[in-house]
């Protein structure tokens, strides 16, 4: 096959087929067989299948690859988003890490930002408290009136201070919930960034 290969491109040499503007090519490829077919120009058996282009010299200078098929091509979407998704996720983690050593200068830095943190949600959740025992004791009024009333309409006024009072005493519970949750999530965070700043500092220290 490599004399037929040198024997055609002599041929082209002699005819003159691009004498003077390109070297001549030849186009190889494996046939459904698994036979090798070659022309001047891209056989048709080649057609949808890998082929190389041999140079004058009869060595291979280029390389086509099949087309992919409809799977193929799924898949190598689907392999690129999922590289395209892991490169997003480092970059998004070293921005995050960057800002961490930014913010924080030592693991006692987190400790005491932490501990601000906590104490001012603490005191947040202290006030809402002391509010809803002042409205209970404003509420305790109306409760009292509204003893001289038992099977009789309240009067107005009794009625709207008893329900003022339940819906203020309401709105402190939901503020001392919320309080309370976000606690929770500011002692989640404050572990991650400390537990993610010993991390960071531990790989630094390797390095050098």
């Amino acid at each position: 096959m490599r004399a037929a290969i040198r024997l055609v491109l002599q041929l082209l040499l002699v005819t003159g087929v691009g004498s003077g503007i390109a070297a001549p090519r030849i186009f190889c490829c494996h046939d459904e067989s698994g036979k090798q077919v070659c022309g001047d120009i891209l056989p048709s058996a080649c057609y949808g299948r890998a082929y190389r282009e041999l140079g004058q010299s009869g060595r291979t200078s280029r390389v086509v690859e099949a087309p992919l098929s409809a799977d193929e091509r799924a898949a190598k979407a689907a392999a690129e988003r999922r590289r395209q998704e892991q490169e997003r996720v480092l970059s998004e983690q070293r921005r995050k890490d960057q800002a961490l050593l930014n913010t924080y200068g030592s693991e006692k830095d987190i400790e005491v930002m932490r501990s601000r943190a906590q104490s001012d949600l603490a005191a947040s959740v202290q006030a809402a408290e002391e509010r809803i025992a002042e409205i209970r004791k404003h509420r305790k009024k109306y409760e009292n009136e509204a003893e001289f009333y038992k099977n009789r309409p309240l009067p107005a006024e009794v009625a709207k201070g008893l329900r003022d009072a339940d819906y203020e005493i309401r709105a402190q519970e939901s503020v001392i919930e919320s309080k309370r949750k976000d606690m929770e999530a500011t002692r989640l965070k404050y572990d991650e960034d400390l537990r993610r700043f010993i991390d960071i500092s531990k790989r630094a220290s390797e390095r050098r």
